[in-house]
């Protein structure tokens, strides 16, 4: 079996179409099948299935994508194992995160990385996506900030390196002067009658508030507005009084704290996981360990500073 072939195989099955590896390979679809093709060749069991007019992997194709994701790595480590003390530190390294990861780490990140001429440059990009979304980031992006509800599936770990950064509660925003300001925290029957602003369905805030409707015996939920961008929701609730979930760490800049004001939800533990995704070769190299410890780092001082405000 050849290297490249393996890979062709994988980036099939993470990014689901010839058309899409051959942009990702830089290939022709053509060239694409032929390595698919020749692939085959050595194997007995097939590798590969129609279904309807996309190219798709059988079980046996599945698991030699596993392993080929092994083999892959295991190169990536024997690739770096000369270069590593000299070269690999200072390679750039791509990191996408969504909107208020990046608003909360990326200055930082960036800041560290011009302070540190013998590290890795980073190259940052914010992404929106819905949860399942994530994922497929992996395949174009060295370092993928991510997150996900509390109590949702774990990430697919046979298709990605999980490194965990912050466990987020999640609380509800309103405006200072609202009468429920004055309370340290509030209850669902406080919330009765309120309009929300709330994330767009699917993703990793919406489910939160799906989890609340059903945990308030029925009491309707009034969602006016769908807004994803959380100083948006601030500045939302800043003029109007609506109310709505925001992250308690990196969910409002200083600007929107003169206005806007976090209580948790009695007797409702809403919260995020954040991680950091890579694929396992890009995990292996120096500069992505090195950039990845930064934005642990920088989210801990971020928790500990929210915490201590």
């Amino acid at each position: 079996m050849e290297v490249h072939h393996l890979r062709t195989l994988r980036e099939l099955r993470d990014r689901g179409s010839v058309t899409a590896v051959a942009q990702a390979l830089h290939l022709s679809p053509s060239a694409v099948s032929q390595q698919l093709a020749s692939l085959q060749r050595g194997v007995q069991l097939p590798l590969t299935e129609q279904r309807g007019r996309v190219l798709v992997l059988t079980p046996a194709g599945e698991r030699l994508a596993d392993a080929g994701g092994e083999v892959l790595e295991s190169l990536a480590r024997a690739e770096n194992s000369v270069a590593e003390y000299l070269l690999a530190r200072r390679e750039p390294v791509s990191v996408t995160a969504f909107h208020s990861a990046g608003l909360a780490w990326f200055p930082s990140l960036i800041a560290s990385s011009l302070a540190d001429p013998d590290g890795p440059a980073v190259r940052c990009r914010d992404e929106d996506v819905s949860i399942n979304g994530f994922i497929d980031l992996v395949g174009d992006h060295d370092v993928v900030i991510a997150h996900r509800p509390l109590a949702s599936d774990p990430w697919p770990g046979q298709r990605v390196h999980v490194t965990p950064v912050l466990q987020e509660p999640i609380d509800v925003a309103i405006h200072r002067e609202h009468p429920l300001a004055k309370q340290q925290t509030v209850s669902l029957p406080d919330l009765v009658g309120e309009t929300w602003v709330a994330a767009h369905e699917g993703f990793a805030l919406e489910p939160l508030l799906v989890q609340a409707m059903f945990a308030s015996a029925g009491t309707p939920i009034q969602i006016t507005h769908r807004v994803n961008e959380f100083n948006l929701v601030a500045a939302i609730i800043a003029e109007t009084r609506m109310v709505g979930l925001l992250p308690r760490y990196t969910g409002l800049i200083p600007y929107f704290r003169e206005h806007v004001v976090l209580r948790p939800i009695q007797s409702l533990a809403l919260g995020r996981h954040i991680d950091v995704l890579t694929r396992p070769e890009a995990q292996s190299r120096v500069s992505t360990r090195s950039v990845i410890e930064r934005i642990v780092k920088i989210a801990e001082e971020t928790r500990r500073h929210a915490e201590g405000s």
